[in-house]
């Protein structure tokens, strides 16, 4: 069986105007080298969530978190966010209104947790955060067939992971998935890790290296809690996986679709011709963004 490969929308002249600027708005500060200092950096790529969006800090299986209501939300719902930022960067102020967006999309309050990061928290703190809000969410009565799993980069590659994990622990699966630039493979043998260097504006080889190394700590990149492309994705729920065309990890998330696939998951895989990393993340500068979250909320609808 082969992954569904659903068409995405491709770029516009005023699409490809708009990446530009976006660019160069993000290349006119140099990253800072040390990783701690970064946060602050990848936190300002964040932007304020619209004001029609209730947040409420909140604790979910003892780790804090926000829940983002939108109007007229189906409180029957519940969508668990797992943030990226290769464990070690993310916030509610880099994601925070990602995530609200995402909750208006699809219809229903989204959990973001504030997992514990690397290098204060090494593997498998990040995993056992996440399953910890899972199973909360489990808990307090919502059915496996209420929840939904999102997640973006490091986060999509958690979210796959903590299914293992949950799978694994006895908790039953929730109903749908959905993994944005999923990074799925630590030990990075994806080809387009190797061919779409020079193409890739927002990622860089150095970078998922050192984020690699500051989480796993020693650890083999090829376990699958910490790479979910090595475990076993057998009776996984349906998954939407999006990803952008210039992406060093788009073969983290072709492999993704493939490999759920192969295991007769329901699986629809959207490349996205033209887009960066996680695009979703500037929405409020990116058409683009704001209909992949769209699409996002059109699938969880459904």
């Amino acid at each position: 069986m082969s992954p569904l490969r659903a068409s995405a929308p491709g770029m516009t002249a005023a699409d490809e105007q708009e990446l530009e600027r976006l660019l160069k708005a993000l290349d006119a500060d140099e990253w800072p080298e040390d990783l701690i200092a970064g946060r602050s950096f990848y936190d300002a790529w964040g932007t304020p969530v619209a004001p029609d969006i209730a947040v409420t800090e909140r604790a979910a299986g003892g780790v804090p978190a926000f829940i983002h209501t939108p109007p007229d939300a189906d409180l029957t719902r519940i969508g668990i966010w797992l943030h990226g930022g290769g464990y070690v960067f993310g916030s509610q102020r880099s994601h925070g209104s990602m995530v609200a967006e995402g909750a208006r999309a699809a219809g229903f309050p989204f959990l973001h947790p504030q997992y514990r990061r690397a290098p204060e928290h090494r593997f498998p703190a990040a995993l056992e955060d996440a399953v910890a809000v899972y199973a909360s969410v489990l808990d307090e009565g919502f059915s496996p067939d209420q929840v939904a799993m999102i997640g973006d980069s490091a986060g999509g590659g958690l979210v796959i992971a903590a299914l293992l994990a949950a799978r694994d622990r006895g908790l039953p699966l929730p109903r749908a998935v959905v993994c944005i630039s999923p990074w799925t493979d630590q030990a990075c043998t994806g080809e387009t890790f190797r061919t779409l260097t020079e193409d890739d504006p927002m990622v860089t080889t150095s970078v998922t290296f050192r984020v690699r190394d500051a989480y796993l700590a020693g650890h083999s990149p090829r376990l699958p809690y910490a790479s979910p492309l090595y475990g076993d994705v057998a009776g996984f729920p349906r998954t939407l996986i999006q990803v952008g065309e210039r992406e060093l990890l788009r073969s983290d998330a072709e492999r993704l679709a493939v490999k759920l696939s192969a295991a007769g998951s329901p699986v629809t895989l959207e490349i996205w011709p033209g887009m960066v990393h996680v695009w979703h993340l500037h929405h409020t500068r990116l058409s683009k963004g704001r209909a992949g979250l769209a699409r996002i909320g059109d699938f969880l609808r459904s």
